[in-house]
Parts: structure tokens; sequence; C-alpha cells
């Protein structure tokens, strides 16, 4: 199951949260950080935004509204805040970060989630490289939950990843851009091959 990391005693969150991160960051084997990259997202975002910037000024600073029943500006500002500045910064900050260490793989969507989520090695039944749909099997790009049992995705571009089955029987994808190299790290488990595996990773392209 995907799990949240256990949290810190108190009176010493950020302390004892910096020493995890050390001690873990120690024992990763695969690391990778994916952005929003695709081009017509982007587009749509931008246009969005420009609309939204242009429309503000025409309407507040140059006295001039846009349109023949223009939006009070109350409402014109909210719009603005929420389109032209809230989801531009969503997008320019959303990351998919994903790790193998020795106790499993660890999943962080930022800013969505404040911490890794973990699923275990014991918790794996199955998993292998597959290309997938996007939009017809998640309805897109983010966290999503799969059409017709296809369970939960994270992905933020492309449509490759590694489709996990776990003990329980629930099924979760995780969208990637080095797909392989994901099913490898997750193969080496803990043990000795591991900082070859991670030598050799890091070695790579």
């Amino acid at each position: 199951m995907v799990q949240p990391r256990s949290a810190c005693p108190a009176g010493r969150v950020g302390e004892s949260e910096r020493d995890m991160d050390e001690e873990n960051s120690r024992d990763v084997i695969f690391s990778e950080v994916q952005p929003f990259r695709q081009v017509w997202i982007w587009a749509i975002v931008v246009a969005l935004a420009s609309l939204m910037w242009y429309t503000l000024v025409q309407q507040l600073l140059l006295g001039s509204p846009v349109g023949e029943n223009p939006m009070p500006d109350l409402v014109l500002v909210i719009f603005w805040l929420v389109f032209g500045i809230g989801l531009p910064a969503l997008f320019v900050f959303s990351r998919l970060v994903t790790e193998v260490r020795n106790d499993g793989i660890y999943i962080r969507y930022i800013p969505f989630h404040r911490s890794f989520r973990r699923i275990g090695f014991e918790d794996l039944r199955r998993y292998e490289v597959r290309t997938y749909r996007p939009l017809a099997e998640y309805g897109g790009w983010g966290i999503r939950h799969g059409f017709k049992g296809k369970g939960r995705a994270y992905n933020v571009s492309g449509n490759r990843g590694v489709q996990i089955e776990l003990s329980n029987g629930k099924r979760l994808l995780i969208g990637s851009q080095r797909p392989e190299d994901l099913v490898r790290a997750i193969e080496a488990k803990p043990g000795h091959k591991n900082h070859a595996i991670a030598e050799e990773l890091n070695d790579g392209p």
C-alpha cells in the first residue's frame, strides 16, 4: 500500500525530518524529477494568463473595460488571481519525484504531497514497463484515477511508465521518461547489487 513517511516526534519535527532526508538520500538507487512538458498544455495556460493580464490592465489601470458586458472589478481580480497567477505558478512548480530506495519506491507529487509516499517492496505483486493512453485511460496527467479499474496514476508527461499491481489487488501507474531504469532499480531490491546498479544508472544519460 502507498504510505506517507512516519511522523516525527513533537518538538523536533524540523531536525528529525532533515536527519531522515539525509539518511534516506544515501540509500537512493534511482531518482527522477519530472516537470510538466506538454507544449499544448503550456500554450493553453499561457494564453489564459495573458488574457487575464490584458483584461486586468485594460479595465483597472487604463479604465477601458473589455467587451460589451465586462465583468465586475472584484470578479475580474479573482479570475486574474486564479488564471493569471495561480494556474501558471502551479504548472511551473509542479514536479513528480520518483525514487527507489533500499526499502521501497517513493513518490512525491509537488506541491500536492508534503512528503514522500512509500510503496514497500513487500507490497509489490508484479510490475512492468508499458505504454498507455493518458487521456483515454486516465483522463490526462496529474494525480489521476483511471477508468474501468485502471487504478491510480501519477504522471506529468509522455505515455510511458511502470504499471504496478500491489499485493492487495490495487493498481498503480507511475509515469516515467526512464521506465526501464526504474524497473531495473526495483529489481535490484536490497542487497549487494544496489550499489552497482546505482553507479550504472548514475553514469547513464
